[in-house]
């Protein structure tokens, strides 16, 4: 054991009465009602109406979830409790950010398109790319309570004690490991602060801040996937989320790119 270590939570919940609160649930409650406030505020001093972050938060958080168990189920199914209920068990092996995604995207999208006009569409993803970003960080406190999505072992002072339950195949002899759930948290904030920043300091075509979001996110995760140890499938030797979120960080940028390239449209 090393002289400094960050401890791991001696269970990933607590009781309240018969009912067990698992801390990964309740932590994504706490991520949708910052992502909610965030962007409220942000949609607000665009001048746009205040209660549209809830009311589209209502379609897109339940395709989020749904998004992101159907990636999971379809990229990692030997990590699926082997029970009927083991496709909803969100808390036994999580939630793929990906499909999560995509699916609370493309289903705010499509609410948004009933409310308002594409100018507005663009604006609007421009001020949720922050609070998304805040959303992801909170959630990863969920990963902290599961004892999960950590790298390899460490002997770093903030290295992360793992009981032996969840240590993986063939990293029993080891006690502390890379914190990426940390790393992950203090970039999505960092990242979140970069873009806010950069929307009130350059001036930014929507949705520039959006695509900036994708591909900074992405680009952690190339960096992230190279240290977690956790099941993955592989290709070419690499975790799949590794070539996920390289292309995606490619995307982003040529998104971001053709975005502030392309010729103003006169009104």
């Amino acid at each position: 054991m090393v002289p400094a270590y960050i401890p791991s939570p001696a269970q990933n919940g607590f009781y309240i009465g018969p009912l067990f609160v698992h801390a990964y649930g309740l932590a994504y409650v706490f991520a949708v009602a910052a992502a909610i406030l965030i962007t409220r505020r942000r949609w607000a001093a665009e001048g746009g109406d205040p209660n549209l972050p809830g009311e589209l938060a209502i379609w897109a958080f339940p395709a989020g979830l749904i998004g992101g168990r159907i990636y999971f189920l379809i990229t990692t199914p030997s990590q699926v409790p082997a029970h009927w209920w083991g496709p909803f068990a969100i808390w036994k092996g999580g939630l793929g950010i990906w499909g999560g995604v995509a699916g609370g995207v493309a289903v705010g999208l499509w609410a948004i398109s009933r409310r308002v006009s594409r100018p507005d569409i663009l604006r609007f993803m421009d001020a949720t790319a922050p609070g998304l970003l805040v959303a992801q960080a909170i959630g990863r406190i969920g990963n902290y309570f599961n004892q999960e999505l950590f790298g390899g072992p460490s002997t770093l002072p903030w290295a992360l004690k793992i009981d032996p339950a969840h240590r993986p195949p063939g990293y029993l002899g080891y006690a502390t490991f890379q914190p990426t759930f940390l790393y992950e948290i203090v970039w999505n904030l960092s990242l979140a602060a970069f873009l806010v920043w950069l929307g009130h300091h350059r001036r930014i075509r929507p949705p520039g801040l959006f695509a900036l979001y994708v591909a900074g996110y992405s680009a952690f995760r190339v960096f992230e996937e190279t240290l977690r140890i956790d099941y993955s499938n592989h290709i070419l030797g690499m975790r799949l989320n590794f070539w996920i979120a390289s292309l995606l960080c490619l995307a982003g940028l040529a998104w971001f790119v053709r975005i502030q390239r392309r010729p103003e449209r006169r009104t």
